[in-house]
């Protein structure tokens, strides 16, 4: 399962456990954002890093384009997989 967000896949490894489903072995979870919580869960989460600095830049762009009348359909992010035991 890949979920959009570190917090919404921790929450799914949560559920995964209520209802008896061990992770990795019945469930593989990756998240998105290596929140510092990410690592530290059991099982350590897999997750898409994007640095934060890279994101509010990336933003920042695209905010002073569509103010200067341009408009930006998509932004490419630097990104690593950061693989750990949930997959």
């Amino acid at each position: 399962m890949f979920a959009t967000s570190d917090e919404l896949a921790i929450g799914a490894m949560e559920a995964a456990r209520e209802k008896g489903l061990r992770v990795p072995e019945d469930l593989a979870v990756a998240g998105f954002g290596d929140i510092h919580a990410a690592s530290c869960t059991t099982p350590a989460l897999t997750t898409v890093r994007v640095p934060a600095a890279d994101q509010a830049l990336a933003l920042a762009r695209l905010l002073m384009s569509r103010l200067d009348g341009r408009h930006t359909s998509s932004v490419v992010l630097p990104t690593r997989l950061v693989v750990r035991a949930t997959t």
